[in-house]
């Protein structure tokens, strides 16, 4: 089964893609937005997505980090990376801008939903602190809710739940 993504509200849509020929068009509409739009099937210079990657966990270890999004009804697993700074993440949607968007149908999950900030000590390790954006929903560390002024440092393997929606958090081990 292949993915397109609707180029107008970027809801995927699934294919058999072995029952059609390379070279071939095909038209689809999109059950959201009702969109009509057609794609070429052939060799794509685009990379692969990031379902077909297989992500690994230790590919960011030894950067800043990331967080691994567990597969549920509203999403494939994701592996997304963190960066020095502010995280904002979120849901991704068009025209919304965040650090670490997540790839959800998950309505539930605020297009900025919760922030982690990773920053270095005096000892020069890495500490990571998680915060709400404010959310409508709220944000739950291991099925606890966070409170709006509540700062939270967070260690490897911290659970972290926005909406409907889990991730795991994998501390990196970058070094200067």
């Amino acid at each position: 089964m292949k993915r397109v993504r609707c180029p107008k509200c970027e809801n995927f849509l699934t294919f058999d893609e072995t029952k059609y020929s390379e070279g071939q068009s095909l038209v689809f509409v999109c059950d959201q937005c009702k969109k009509q739009f057609s794609i070429r099937l052939g060799k794509s210079k685009m990379r692969a997505t990031q379902k077909e990657e297989r992500p690994d966990e230790l590919e960011y270890k030894q950067a800043y980090g990331s967080i691994t999004v567990i597969e549920n009804v509203f999403g494939f697993k994701q592996v997304l990376p963190l960066r020095e700074g502010d995280n904002i993440i979120g849901r991704r949607c068009v025209g919304t801008t965040v650090q670490v968007p997540i790839e959800t149908s998950d309505m539930s999950m605020d297009r900025r939903h919760c922030i982690i900030n990773v920053r270095r000590n005096k000892q020069n390790e890495l500490v990571y602190t998680l915060r709400d954006a404010p959310s409508l929903t709220g944000t739950f560390l291991n099925n606890e809710i966070l409170q709006d002024s509540d700062r939270i440092r967070l260690e490897d393997g911290a659970i972290v739940t926005i909406g409907a929606t889990t991730f795991i958090l994998r501390t990196g081990t970058i070094t200067c």
